[in-house]
């Protein structure tokens, strides 16, 4: 286990999956609410990579952007996100997530990444994600044993990656995915020259495994720098958060509409009672406090 972490009703714990599921995901993590009945909390999700959600009978609702949240199913699967996601969870409740990577994307996924792009589907309805659909079952067996479901965790995705050959990308990916977390890298000239590849075969490599175009995930790359400076210490203003790629406050204040659905002065008079306690965990463990920045 990385971290657990103890925020009033709110328990959040990180684990580290299998050696040979590192490549392809961050981190295993476990939510877990104790409200009394009726009681309800609230939080708002940054843009990430995709993710596996499960868990048994717990109340819990979400949706991305300013959408109404909606009553979501045991087990979602979410594509790479640009916007927020504005959830719910009511009573008790243990949500287990899984953060895939963009090389896990590659290597568990049979449709290019752009294709589920800020939508969440069923897996139990079928299609792309339609292979995840027993984990709860699977992984959610009798007593609370945080520890042991985690190893299930493993062994389930350890099953469904030695069912998966390892794609010919792979190696191009992960270069793609080390430069979209340096801090210095500013336009897609710049890395598609890193790759030593052409602009158009960036942009193909980039929404087959990444979701979206090269522009737009620099663009979602410094906003993330930024927005995890403050989800680390709400204290400061946000002129002292700012990515040094932002040319002004105000370039700033639009990035944060456009992925936020929401201005940043509202987003901190907000209570964050799972982010930001996800945030100090993971950043102290994992070295990043979002999944965005996640090191490949």
């Amino acid at each position: 286990m990385l971290k657990s972490v103890l925020n009033g009703a709110v328990a959040i714990h990180f684990y580290r999956p299998a050696p040979e599921l590192a490549p392809y995901i961050s981190t295993y993590y476990l939510t877990e609410v104790t409200l009394d009945e009726g009681g309800k909390i609230e939080d708002w999700l940054h843009p990430e990579w995709s993710n596996l959600r499960f868990a048994k009978g717990a109340k819990y609702s979400a949706a991305l952007g300013d959408a109404v949240p909606v009553q979501l199913p045991d087990v979602i699967f979410t594509g790479p996100t640009s916007l927020a996601t504005h959830f719910q969870i009511e009573g008790k409740a243990r949500i287990w997530g899984v953060g895939i990577l963009p090389l896990g994307w590659s290597r568990l996924m049979s449709v290019p990444a752009s294709d589920l792009v800020d939508r969440t589907t069923v897996p139990h309805h079928g299609g792309p994600s339609a292979h995840f659909a027993g984990i709860a079952d699977q992984v959610l067996q009798g007593e609370r044993d945080p520890a042991g479901e985690a190893a299930r965790i493993d062994r389930f995705l350890l099953d469904l990656l030695a069912m998966r050959p390892i794609g010919d990308d792979e190696a191009r990916i992960r270069a793609a995915h080390a430069a979209l977390v340096d801090d210095n890298m500013a336009s897609v000239g710049e890395l598609a020259e890193r790759l030593g590849i052409s602009a158009r075969s960036l942009e193909r490599l980039s929404l087959k495994a990444f979701g979206f175009s090269p522009k737009l995930l620099l663009r979602r790359q410094r906003f993330l720098r930024s927005l995890a400076q403050f989800m680390l210490d709400p204290s400061l203003k946000w002129i002292s958060t700012l990515d040094f790629h932002y040319v002004d406050q105000a370039h700033f204040v639009r990035d944060f509409k456009r992925f936020m659905a929401m201005s940043p002065s509202r987003y901190a008079a907000a209570e964050h009672p799972v982010l930001r306690a996800a945030a100090q965990a993971r950043n102290a463990s994992a070295g990043a406090a979002v999944q965005g920045l996640h090191k490949p």
